[in-house]
């Protein structure tokens, strides 16, 4: 069982994100008594029993809803690294009165013996009597000893306060069907830090994609893997797409074109540094082990 300092962990971790809550149990209120009447004076009648006050009705129980368990597919690389990440994050963030349900598990890098994998996650609470939906995307740090993956940090999302005010590009994404934003991702449009190049690129897209973000700003190793390298996401330059109108980008069944359409599309749009599981030519298109399983655009501005 979680520990008071681990659920209240748990509890800033989710509120921190800045989330939706969802519909209260019902409450009922005391019934009042009614008293018997005596019959008249002089009469033969016999007073009548006081009334039981009515029982109240029961509250329906609040469950927690059931979630999908995440596995890997058959297209991923070094499968063990996201298991071990994805058990530290539930375990981090689930508990007696939460359940955690991973969305995605991308690698933010992977080197022969270390690795960084990106875990986007909604998180259901019980509080209160009624269920409340958090989530957040946590940056999971790994090192590979003797053929074994093993945790060595967790690193969840800092997305910030919410802005006063938003750009229309940013209420368009928000307001999107065509969209799916993991938590952390919503909030960090919410915050006002995501640039206006990320966020039309996603609404131009989003016309003819149906697109699965992973990351975008928080949440992401601050350098490119492994290097000293700025990366585009925390300065609200990138994003990552996970899924493409339904389908996986790591998965084998999803369909190559498919993919590097999209990837195409997203260089013509205007990114400059486009990564994914093909090479494609030209000088904006990279492809490595880190982005087999999604499909990365950056932005200079």
């Amino acid at each position: 069982m979680a520990s008071s300092d681990g659920l209240a962990r748990r509890g800033l971790l989710i509120a921190g994100v800045g989330l939706l809550a969802g519909c209260s149990g019902s409450s009922v209120g005391q019934q009042p008594s009614s008293s018997g009447t005596p019959s008249a004076p002089g009469t033969s009648g016999t007073p009548r029993a006081p009334s039981k006050p009515s029982a109240p009705a029961s509250t329906p129980a609040v469950a927690l809803p059931s979630v999908r368990t995440w596995s890997p597919g058959s297209g991923e690389i070094q499968p063990a690294a996201k298991r071990a990440a994805v058990a530290a994050v539930v375990d981090l963030l689930g508990g007696s009165r939460s359940v955690v349900e991973v969305i995605d598990a991308q690698y933010g890098g992977i080197l022969g013996d270390s690795a960084s994998v990106l875990v986007p996650c909604r998180v259901y609470t019980i509080s209160g009597g009624r269920v409340v939906t958090g989530g957040t995307t946590v940056d999971v740090r790994l090192s590979k000893t003797r053929g074994s993956w093993r945790v060595t940090s967790t690193h969840p999302a800092q997305p910030g306060p919410a802005a006063t005010g938003l750009s229309a590009a940013a209420r368009q994404v928000l307001a999107s069907d065509r969209i799916a934003l993991p938590p952390a991702s919503a909030a960090d449009i919410r915050s006002g830090q995501v640039h206006d190049s990320v966020l039309t690129t996603m609404l131009q897209l989003a016309e003819t994609y149906r697109i699965g973000v992973s990351v975008i700003r928080s949440g992401h190793p601050l350098n490119v893997f492994g290097t000293n390298r700025p990366s585009d996401h925390p300065r609200g330059r990138a994003f990552d797409t996970w899924q493409i109108d339904g389908h996986a980008v790591v998965a084998p069944t999803t369909s190559r074109s498919l993919i590097t359409s999209y990837m195409r599309a997203t260089e013509a749009l205007g990114s400059y540094n486009v990564g994914g599981p093909y090479q494609l030519s030209g000088s904006a298109f990279f492809s490595d082990q880190t982005h087999h399983d999604h499909v990365h655009a950056g932005f200079q501005s």
